[in-house]
């Protein structure tokens, strides 16, 4: 049936989960059995849910940009414009800062100053911000990008974007 209301939809299978929950939970579930109206009442249930943009099966299952996996015929790989290296390198460096931000007051403060700065690339903003003069945190994000960079080769890695 949620195959049929959905036309075929990725979206069938959380549908029919959704409704079996929502009629198991009703207080006169062996009542709308007993009356033979139980499939009548999920099926409303399931067309209301699927159909309606405001609906609490909407806001769990079809949050917006949810993709349903992967269209038929998709290969994931190197073809798919994907940078894989990248994107171990940008793990890498968030540990790095995370690692920054444990030691001593110097390193901290590059650290916090460098994740301010990816926030908001605009030195005279994060001075008005913080308090802190633009050219401090200037230096302060060019030696934590020097520090991360060395730690980048220290680990091994020579990613060049």
């Amino acid at each position: 049936m949620a195959q049929k209301i959905t036309k075929g939809s990725p979206e069938w299978e959380d549908l029919a989960h959704y409704t079996i929950i929502q009629f198991m939970e009703r207080d006169d579930v062996d009542l709308l059995i007993e009356k033979g109206q139980a499939l009548r009442l999920m099926s409303g249930i399931m067309w209301r849910s699927f159909h309606s943009g405001s609906s609490p099966y909407h806001t769990l299952y079809r949050q917006k940009g949810r993709v349903h996996g992967i269209p038929e015929g998709l290969q994931i790989g190197e073809e798919d414009g994907y940078d894989y290296e990248q994107d171990l390198v940008v793990s890498q460096i968030h540990r790095i800062i995370e690692n920054m931000k444990k030691g001593d007051v110097e390193v901290w403060y590059r650290a916090t100053l460098f994740e301010l700065y990816l926030k908001e690339s605009n030195y005279s903003e994060i001075s008005r911000q913080t308090g802190i003069p633009r050219t401090s945190i200037s230096v302060a994000v060019t030696e934590a990008i020097e520090y991360i960079k060395e730690e980048l080769i220290k680990s091994g890695i020579t990613w060049k974007p």
